[in-house]
């Protein structure tokens, strides 16, 4: 007998945490046709140490890759497109995305070493295709970088309307605007199901627009009496806009900091996204330009250690430096997790006499995601049957199922990641749980999250390393004295003796305790030893260290 055909949803991330979105897509039967909804990154933290970026595990999506019709990109941050370069390779699908994501990614190709060709079909906002067993239209919403799309997925059980990440932005300075219209008629044709943006579901009131922060940011830099600059998301064009169209009104020539900053506006010429700009200036004109006539456009806006900000705060920029009486905007919100970083930044340039402007104390940022009226008004167009919170933590998903009960929706659902939800035929309800770990990218390599490599160097971080050499010969003699290496390790306890002669004496006290038998077994040896170390130092320390014991023999 035939399975009965369903339309199911699952997330392999985004639920339950910011960053990582990706969400999959199933209709059909036993072999269900499948589509793939973005594929990031979250960022690697105190408890990742040595991590760069964290992606998810798409063993689920590998399993089903014959019937993996394709991925969409919503739009290009790294949260939602940042792993497709080193994932894709597992799925081996078309992707779809607009020409500016497509031009990205194409120059992020060119950039790293090894990068495969992804296969993009490019789509424009307000295209219509059709993608396995989905009928999918690309809906145009505002958000903080160039032709974002919310998605309307028609399938025979009905449609989802997947948004993506989106504001309500009647004059976003770069592209179109929400289709606010649009997204009401297709409220009027029937919604099976929502799955909505959460970030912002804990803030009242609408979002303000990027021309409100552009008018502020032309006030700042008119009154600055010396050099300005302004640090943002190299990917928000429309800010780097706003900053460029206020220095040319203050008669300021604009300079770039940064690869990503000059990969990022690039694009966005060719694309006719600065259309009406005079040309940027180039880093090395910087110098010999008056103080009071230049605007530096930087990348570092979170605090990373390599990028423009962070060398010119510590006076180590090639070209660009700072002085006591210039003015620094940070035209961005500090990711959670980076507030140490950027601080140090902060407090840095403060030191230095350089004035530091944030969004605490002036309208230089606005966020890209809606606030409670703007979602009221989501809800009001798209008149779901089905709400399911997405792109927020535990607490944005469980506010953001109040509000949508409290909006009249019949079935609000709150899953998390690999949490499979039947949307439809029937009540929509979980159904099982599937696999949706984490990979993360450790240099240049990938690796799940259960691995011990991330577990011993927490372990490492907290109580060092012991490493203890030793020969024996066939005999079971010692050949040589026991050579002993402590990292991490404090160098003397409370009476101020030296660990590593003390280890030195318990490993050779050990050792002569050991019976020429249990010294000819390598292994007895080994055991021995390290038992006694990590006893020693936790005696003297209150830690026990990471013990590598190597026993060879001669």
């Amino acid at each position: 007998m035939a399975t009965k055909s369903e339309l199911v949803f699952v997330a392999l991330g985004g639920l339950g945490e910011i960053g990582m979105n990706c969400a999959m897509y199933g209709v059909g039967g036993a072999q269900k046709s499948w589509l793939m909804v973005d594929i990031g990154v979250s960022f690697g933290g105190p408890d990742t140490p040595g991590i760069d970026l964290v992606m998810p595990d798409v063993s689920f999506a590998e399993e089903q890759r014959k019937n993996l019709a394709g991925i969409i990109i919503t739009h290009v941050h790294e949260d939602h497109y940042g792993a497709l370069v080193d994932l894709w390779p597992r799925l081996g699908c078309p992707v779809y995305m607009t020409q500016f994501g497509a031009d990205l990614l194409e120059a992020r190709r060119l950039s790293e070493a090894g990068a495969p060709r992804i296969p993009v079909k490019i789509v424009k906002q307000g295209d219509r295709i059709k993608i396995g067993k989905f009928d999918v239209e690309f809906i145009p919403v505002a958000h903080s970088i160039p032709e974002s799309c919310a998605l309307a997925l028609r399938t025979e059980h009905g449609t989802i309307v997947h948004t993506g990440d989106w504001k309500i932005d009647a004059t976003p300075m770069v592209g179109l605007p929400t289709d606010e219209k649009r997204l009401a008629e297709i409220g009027e044709e029937g919604v099976l199901a929502l799955i909505c943006d959460s970030t912002n579901v804990m803030r009242e009131g609408e979002s303000p627009s990027e021309t409100e922060v552009s008018s502020h940011l032309a006030k700042l830099i008119m009154d600055a009496p010396g050099r300005v600059a302004v640090t943002t998301f190299a990917s928000n064009v429309a800010r780097i806009r706003a900053v460029a169209e206020a220095a040319v009104e203050c008669g300021r020539e604009v300079i770039l900091a940064g690869r990503a900053m000059d990969r990022v506006v690039g694009i966005a010429r060719e694309l006719g996204m600065m259309d009406g700009l005079p040309p940027f200036r180039a880093q090395d004109a910087y110098g010999y330009l008056p103080a009071d006539k230049v605007v530096v456009i930087l990348t570092g806006s979170q605090g990373e250690p390599r990028a423009a900000l962070a060398r010119v705060s510590a006076d180590q920029h090639p070209d660009i430096t700072l002085s006591a009486g210039d003015r620094v905007i940070f035209s961005s919100r500090t990711i959670p997790g980076n507030e140490r970083e950027v601080g140090r930044i902060q407090n840095e340039l403060v030191k230095q006499g350089i004035e530091i402007i944030t969004d605490r104390n002036e309208l230089v940022h606005v966020s890209g995601h809606p606030r409670r009226a703007e979602l009221a008004k989501m809800y009001g167009w798209i008149k779901p049957q089905i709400a399911i919170p997405a792109h927020g933590e535990a607490l944005h998903l469980t506010e953001h199922e109040k509000f949508a009960l409290g909006m009249g929706v019949p079935y609000v659902l709150r899953p998390f990641n690999g949490n499979m939800v039947r949307l439809a035929p029937g009540i929509p309800e979980i159904t099982e749980n599937i696999q949706a770990s984490r990979v993360y990218k450790d240099g240049r390599i990938l690796t799940l999250a259960k691995s011990n490599a991330i577990s011993e160097r927490k372990k490492l971080s907290f109580s060092g390393v012991v490493s203890v050499a030793i020969a024996i010969d066939d005999k079971g003699d010692v050949v040589t004295d026991p050579e002993v290496m402590l990292v991490g390790v404090p160098a003397k306890n409370a009476e101020n003796e030296l660990l590593l002669e003390l280890v030195q004496d318990v490993v050779d006290d050990c050792l002569d305790n050991l019976s020429v038998k249990k010294r000819r077994d390598v292994e007895a040896t080994r055991s021995a030893v390290e038992r006694s170390v990590k006893a020693a130092i936790n005696m003297e320390w209150g830690k026990k260290p990471i013990c590598l014991v190597m026993v060879m023999t001669v």
